[in-house]
């Protein structure tokens, strides 16, 4: 390798290196060993799975990321590296030259860094498929063989011959070997907006069998990049290789002079309809070493430049238990800082208690989370669990429901905050310049003890408050002497009344209270549930303590 490149390959290894020591985790040294340990038993069952049997147990930009991680880790904790993920899928063939494998980039810089010490540089769609080598004698096909480490593989050459996108004949006579991927046929397949949709795992399973049937076959596709015994520049191959009949290459083969060309080439196929999954793109040097001095490993005359994740691996640093004001208990992961599609992803909801205790998601585990329509961040599976499962506070569902926590005693803080954010919001008393952090702020100081406990606050007292200056208090208590007014069906609403449907609401709460569920359940729009919830609210004693307040304040309607 000339000089520059060896000293270009130091420089990116040292970058890399340091990345992942500023991010080590704080482990005690057993702690490291097990949760390492237990990385590499994940990653040794999805290897084996996908190489031994043809099944696919995870995304390939999470099982990517894995591995990555892995590596950091191993570093951090200056433990020797893991052994190859390929060592389980060897096969009794050989290759007659290696595959070289790539390595893969994903940052923009890193792809600018490579290119410029690069010339006569081709870009090509890095199709997700599994790599194949195919032998050809006086024309015709003679052998496939599945890539396998690298140096050796499986048998593949009965499907091979069942497969139209093989040719079985060249157009010349010639002994050749060339190296390719075969792909899952799509249509209009857009890779940023549908992903990869398990294409690579499909061509595995079907090569791993016996047999294939004609529609199987036919959904096949090939596409070969590279002749390695032909010493001619990568144009002369592909042009040579299109005219003895593997014609799929030569379209989807361009000529790129600097960073800009690659990135417009990444940005078209990422966004355009292709035959194929693909899930990132090649750049690759014209010219490279002769094929006997190929090994299975990643070359230095050719990259993979990734797309940008669907899915990323996210750590879990907490997990917090958000009740909200009817009582519903959602779980929310404190996330390890992730990007996602240029976004910095903190945290993200696992939706329903009962979600979470069927996933079981702790500290310390890793979880796979993408953009729901490209904005809100969902949570769509546990990837590899810790080894140390943590003890967690879990609240007990039956003790919160929509008649709970009307003041914050212990474990009822959260739906107590959240029923002032709804009193205070646009859907109850539309309270200008008050949010949940006022309520916060002022909880803190000992202030609210009851859902009604700021109408006894006056200016002077919020001055003293720390945060609260004059201006602000003054405006505040603007707002608190302006919700006095608000009409008495948006104060029902305010201190969360059930839905009423198309009901007639009498305009004072006495009228209300007498009605039992039978009454209730008469007015239109309102069935047997509602009219239960609706009776219980106005006969809960917390409820009419609060009317009681309502009332010595003189609200209107109480």
């Amino acid at each position: 390798m000339p000089f520059t490149l060896r000293l270009l390959s130091i420089l990116l290894l040292t970058l890399t290196t340091l990345h992942a020591l500023a991010d080590c985790p704080n482990w005690p040294p057993t702690k490291a060993q097990r949760e390492i340990t237990a990385l590499q038993t994940q990653i040794d069952q999805w290897d084996d799975a996908y190489h031994r049997e043809g099944r696919s147990l995870v995304a390939d930009e999470l099982y990517d990321q894995s591995r990555l991680r892995l590596e950091a880790w191993r570093q951090c904790f200056q433990l020797p590296s893991p052994s190859t993920p390929l060592r389980s899928a060897s096969g009794p063939i050989q290759h007659p030259v290696a595959h070289t494998g790539l390595d893969k980039l994903h940052q923009a810089e890193d792809v600018e860094r490579w290119l410029r010490s690069r010339k006569a540089v081709w870009i090509q769609p890095k199709i997700d498929g599994v790599a194949v080598t195919l032998i050809y004698r006086q024309g015709l096909l003679q052998q496939a063989i599945s890539r396998g480490d690298g140096l050796s593989g499986q048998d593949w050459t009965a499907s091979a011959r069942q497969i139209p996108a093989i040719p079985q004949r060249l157009s010349q006579p010639l002994d050749l070997l060339v190296q390719g991927e075969l792909y899952w046929r799509l249509t209009d397949h857009v890779q940023a907006r549908a992903g990869s949709i398990n294409a690579r795992a499909t061509v595995a399973g079907l090569m791993g069998r016996k047999s294939l049937d004609a529609q199987q076959a036919a959904g096949i596709g090939l596409f070969v990049w590279d002749w390695p015994q032909n010493p001619l520049d990568l144009p002369k191959r592909i042009t040579l290789l299109a005219t003895l009949g593997f014609a799929t290459t030569e379209p989807y083969s361009h000529a790129i002079t600097d960073f800009t060309e690659a990135q417009k080439w990444r940005e078209h196929w990422y966004r355009s309809p292709l035959p194929f999954a693909s899930d990132g793109v090649v750049l690759r040097q014209s010219q490279r070493p002769p094929a006997e001095r190929w090994q299975a490993r990643a070359p230095y005359w050719a990259i993979a430049w990734k797309y940008p994740f669907a899915q990323a691996l996210a750590d879990v640093r907490k997990v917090n238990f958000k009740i909200g004001r009817t009582g519903r208990i959602t779980p929310v992961l404190e996330l390890t800082p992730t990007m996602l599609d240029d976004r910095e992803i903190k945290r993200v909801s696992v939706s329903s208690l009962k979600r979470w205790q069927q996933m079981d998601i702790r500290p310390g585990d890793q979880v796979a989370i993408s953009l729901a329509g490209l904005t809100i961040p969902r949570l769509d599976s546990v990837v590899v669990r810790a080894a140390d499962r943590a003890e967690l506070s879990v609240p007990n569902a039956q003790h919160f429901h929509a008649l709970s926590c009307w003041q914050p005693t212990t474990g009822c803080e959260s739906q107590f905050l959240a029923r002032l954010a709804w009193l205070s919001g646009k859907q109850g008393l539309a309270m200008a310049h008050v949010g949940r952090g006022t309520w916060e702020k002022l909880f803190e100081t000992g202030r609210l003890n009851n859902l009604l406990d700021w109408l006894a606050l006056d200016e002077p007292e919020l001055a003293n408050i720390a945060g609260f200056g004059e201006r602000s208090s003054a405006r505040l208590i603007n707002s608190f002497h302006s919700a006095r007014q608000r009409p008495f069906a948006q104060w029902l609403k305010a201190l969360g009344l059930p839905p009423t449907g198309q009901a007639q609401l009498a305009d004072t709460w006495q009228a209300l209270a007498q009605r039992d569920t039978e009454q209730w359940q008469a007015e239109p729009g309102i069935g047997s549930g509602r009219a239960a919830q609706l009776s219980a609210f106005f006969r809960d004693p917390q409820v009419l303590a609060l009317r009681e307040t309502l009332q010595a304040a003189g609200i209107d309607g109480f």
